[in-house]
């Protein structure tokens, strides 16, 4: 029997089904205690976080248990697989913080023994050449509760089906003309063993293969020999796989692969509120126009969820968090919104920005003054240490949210006669509101400062309750902010929908707010494309690593700093 690994005795007890399988098997000696996954993905569009939970699994249990996790690119679709998918998975891969090392695989390098495996299928009267066109092999499938029946293909021979499947694989049929099918049973219960298809012809171009290949296994007969050319100890695979679990046994047992050996066990995919996660959805939203691209910070997909500023740590945060599950739910937004914030609050540095600026003067500070204040960059609750100087001047910006004329009892913020503290400056009194005089609109407020309470409280011993951000008029640099929300305005956009309805109905129309100009603190400027921020009462921000420049800086909010969803929909609930 196979000892567990050395620093098992440290593990704590297994936190799922999964983990208890592969304990279990590496005490009964199954695999000679190996432990060896797959993250097998088809390269026909960009991952998303769905996917980054099946990352996580099987790199993660292979990392515990001292295992191997290869990555493998099912590209068995000549029409969807490209070069560019594949070298954007990798890079998400590794951004995740795992890497497969030596261990690349193509299910394209095993076309050859795909055939030579299909070739013994026929020859043993366990595959059949069917000639019938799709709708006729459907129609012919039956139904749950009705069985299916055989078509005028089912019986030929051995001899002909051979000479068939040379032909196709030579080329010289069509596309649809002829279909390679496994022999089980047109009656079983489980409809995924009723003759299923194998081989199906594609003159198309494939991006490794050029055009030496026409001949395509479908999922159901490459997956399980893929894993088990890979000598694979455990196969994950999400729910939707369940009833294809009996079709994997059916062609490793038909190929003559021994036990023990590749076994497949499903998990729930992670679902996400607010989005999409079908590849078939997702290109829609791109091609459609309805984002920016796969890299739009709206977007569910890594690419986008790493340009919005989120961090691996929070995914892979989130991930632990949901946990493995063999039944599947949706995961409430604001999970994943609070693993973001519980990972940008200790390592984003505090800057101040004004995204709806309100000028104010301050009318008793000399007109060519200008302090230079050293401000912490983190706050006491967070241990790291670091300032940025900060200039302060006669004119400064500040949000026009923090004004009201008229302001309600608990209002502690500028208003006519009151006081307010600016941060990490003075406290500064509004004595004057200045007005357009055609449209009424508030477009400056005049103020008069205390100058004994630069990081004092006022020595008279009087309250000032409120606290407001500010930048300096005249150093602030010009901003762009992209204010991100979430991509859909209901939970589930596939549900409840109208008859000719889809799910872009439901696309929120705020989910993108460009804020231009915003100003925010000069400290700014020289920072590097990609570097995170809390800017202070607005939220956790990066600047644009693709469109940020030191002479036109972009910024985009990755989180809220509170979960103002959770208020809207409470008021919808009242």
């Amino acid at each position: 029997m196979s000892e567990m690994p050395a620093n098992d005795a440290a593990r704590p007890e297994s936190r799922d089904f999964l983990r208890t399988r592969i304990e279990t098997d590496i005490r009964t000696g199954k695999y000679g205690g190996r432990v060896a996954t797959r993250f097998p993905p088809e390269p026909n569009g960009y991952l998303h976080i769905g996917h980054a939970k099946s990352i996580c699994l099987n790199f993660g249990v292979a990392e515990e248990y001292g295992g191997t996790c290869n990555l493998r690119y099912d590209d068995t679709n000549p029409d969807t697989a490209t070069q560019e998918y594949v070298d954007s998975m990798q890079a998400d891969i590794r951004w995740l913080g795992f890497d497969w090392e030596d261990r690349l695989y193509f299910a394209s390098d095993y076309f050859e023994q795909f055939y030579d495996w299909a070739e013994q299928l026929v020859r043993d009267g366990r595959a059949y050449v069917d000639s019938s066109s799709e709708e006729e092999i459907r129609e012919l499938r039956g139904t749950v509760t009705e069985p299916g029946r055989p078509g005028p293909y089912r019986d030929r021979t051995p001899e002909e089906n051979l000479d068939l499947l040379r032909r196709m694989k030579a080329g010289e049929f069509p596309n649809g003309s002829h279909v390679l099918r496994a022999k089980i049973d047109l009656a079983h219960p489980n409809m995924v063993m009723r003759d299923p298809l194998l081989l199906r012809i594609r003159h198309s171009s494939h991006y490794r293969r050029g055009d030496e290949w026409c001949l395509y296994p479908m999922y159901d007969y490459a997956h399980c020999l893929e894993d088990a050319i890979e000598n694979i100890t455990h196969s994950f695979c999400t729910l939707e796989f369940r009833n294809n679990r009996e079709i994997y046994d059916w062609v490793l047992d038909a190929v003559g692969i021994e036990r023990p050996r590749t076994e497949q066990t499903e998990f729930a995919r992670l679902e996400l509120d607010y989005t999409v996660l079908s590849k078939r959805k997702l290109i829609r939203l791109v091609n459609e126009g309805h984002v920016a691209g796969w890299d739009d910070p709206r977007m569910p997909t890594i690419a986008g969820i790493r340009r919005r500023g989120v961090t691996p740590e929070a995914v892979r945060a989130l991930c632990d968090m949901v946990g493995v599950a063999d039944v599947n739910s949706r995961i409430d937004m604001a999970k994943f919104d609070f693993a973001i914030r519980d990972d940008l609050n200790w390592r984003s540095p505090r800057r101040l920005a004004v995204l709806d600026p309100l000028k104010v003067v301050i009318t008793d500070y000399p007109e060519n003054k200008v302090e230079w204040i050293d401000a912490p960059s983190y706050p006491r609750d967070v241990d790291k240490e670091g300032s940025r100087r900060m200039p302060f001047s006669r004119e400064l910006w500040v949000e026009r949210s923090d004004f009201m004329e008229d302001p309600p009892r608990k209002f502690h913020r500028f208003a006519p006669g009151s006081e307010v503290r600016l941060r990490h400056a003075y406290v500064v009194r509004c004595d004057e509101v200045v007005k357009d005089s055609e449209t009424g609109k508030v477009m400056e407020l005049r103020c008069s400062h205390d100058p004994e309470t630069m990081g004092a409280n006022p020595s008279d011993g009087r309250k000032v309750r409120g606290t407001v951000h500010w930048v300096s008029a005249p150093h602030a640099l010009p901003s762009e902010v992209r204010l991100y929300d979430r991509l859909f305005a209901v939970p589930d956009p596939e549900a409840n929908l109208e008859d000719g309805q889809d799910f872009t109905v439901n696309l929120n129309p705020d989910s993108l707010v460009v804020v231009n100009p915003a100003f925010v603190e000069p400290s700014l400027a020289d920072d590097p494309p990609g570097t995170r921020y809390q800017f202070e009462r607005q939220g956790y921000f990066i600047s644009d690593p693709v469109d940020s420049t030191p002479g036109s800086l972009v910024f985009n909010r990755t989180v809220t700093l509170r979960d103002s969803w959770a208020k809207i929909a409470a008021r919808g609930r009242g």
